[in-house]
C-alpha cells in the first residue's frame, strides 16, 4: 500500500510473535511500514516473521527481528543499544508485549515483580533508550498497549512487589496502571489503548470469550497512524478517546512513577 501514510515509517513492535502484537505487525507491514519484531527469543521472531511472509504475503524486506526477555533488563539494553544503531529514526514504538502475573508471588533475577517488570518496567527503559531514535517529527510515537483494569489498580509505592500481599489480578492491574500512567510522561509523545478481550493468552484475566486478535490490533494500528492526531497521555478505549482512572492523568503521580522506575530498573546513581 504505497500512498499509506504508514509508508516509509518503521514501528517497533514488542511482543510481536503472537496474538495483538504478531496482528498489529501484520497490519503495520501490508500498510507499508518496516517492521521490527521483538520476540522473547531469536527464534520465536524469526519465526513470527517467517509467519507473515508465508501466510500474509509480507515482503521479508519490510519485516527486522529482535530478540530480548523482558524479565532480564540487559537483554532489554542491549535491545535498545541495537535498534538505535541499526535503526537511527525510528517513527513509533508500540509496547504491546506482556505476560499475566503467575499464580504465585515471582520475582526476577533484576529483582522486580514478573509482571510489573515485564509489562512496565521493561518498557519504560526501553522507551527512555530509545529516546534519541524517537523522532520529533508531526506522527512520531509511542503506544502503549494498556488495560482497562488499570482502573481497578493502585501503586504499593512502598511495595511495588506486592511481597507483603500478593495477588496476581492485582499485580497485573498494577502493571497496567503505570503503564498507562507512563503515557503522561512529558519526555515523549505517547497514548495508552485497551484494544478490547481479545483471544490471546490474557483472556482469562478479562472473559470467557473475546474477539480475534485482529480486531485489538487495529486499534492499535490506528494510532500508530501519523494522520492521527494524537495529545500526550491520552486514553483509548477501543477507538474511543476517554478519561483513564485519575491517578493516570496526575501529575504528582507521573513524577513519583518516573523516580521509582529509574531505581528499579538501576538508571539512578
Amino acid at each position: 500500500m504505497p500512498d499509506s501514510p504508514l509508508s516509509s515509517r518503521t514501528v517497533l513492535v514488542t511482543g510481536a510473535t503472537s496474538g495483538i502484537g504478531l496482528e498489529t505487525a501484520r497490519l503495520l507491514a501490508e500498510r507499508g511500514a518496516t517492521v521490527l519484531l521483538h520476540g522473547r527469543t531469536a527464534e520465536e521472531a524469526r519465526a513470527a516473521a517467517d509467519r507473515l511472509v508465508a501466510t500474509a504475503g509480507i515482503d521479508a524486506g519490510q519485516l527486522c527481528t529482535y530478540a530480548a526477555d523482558f524479565t532480564r533488563l540487559d537483554e532489554v539494553e542491549s535491545l535498545a543499544h541495537k535498534v538505535v544503531t541499526e535503526h537511527p529514526h525510528l517513527d513509533v514504538l508500540v509496547n504491546n508485549a506482556g505476560i499475566a502475573a503467575p499464580e504465585r508471588h515471582t520475582v526476577t533475577a533484576d529483582g522486580n515483580e514478573i509482571a510489573f517488570q515485564v509489562n512496565f518496567l521493561a518498557h519504560y527503559l526501553l522507551t527512555c533508550l530509545l529516546e534519541p531514535a524517537l523522532t520529533s517529527a508531526p506522527g512520531g510515537r509511542v503506544v502503549n498497549v494498556s488495560s482497562a483494569l488499570h482502573r481497578t489498580a493502585s501503586i504499593q509505592w512502598s511495595d511495588p512487589n506486592r511481597s507483603r500481599s500478593y495477588s496476581r489480578l492485582a499485580a497485573y492491574a498494577q502493571s497496567q496502571l503505570a503503564l498507562t500512567v507512563f503515557a503522561a510522561d512529558p519526555r515523549v509523545t505517547a497514548v495508552s489503548v485497551h484494544p478490547g478481550a481479545c483471544e490471546t493468552a490474557l483472556l482469562p484475566l478479562y472473559a470467557h470469550e473475546g474477539a480475534p486478535a485482529t480486531e485489538g490490533a487495529a486499534h492499535v494500528v490506528r494510532l500508530c497512524d501519523p494522520a492521527v492526531e494524537i495529545v500526550n497521555g491520552a486514553y483509548y478505549d477501543r477507538d474511543a478517546r476517554v478519561e483513564p482512572a485519575p491517578a493516570a492523568t496526575e501529575d504528582r503521580t507521573v513524577r513519583r512513577l518516573n523516580r521509582l522506575a529509574e531505581v528499579l530498573v538501576g538508571r539512578t546513581a
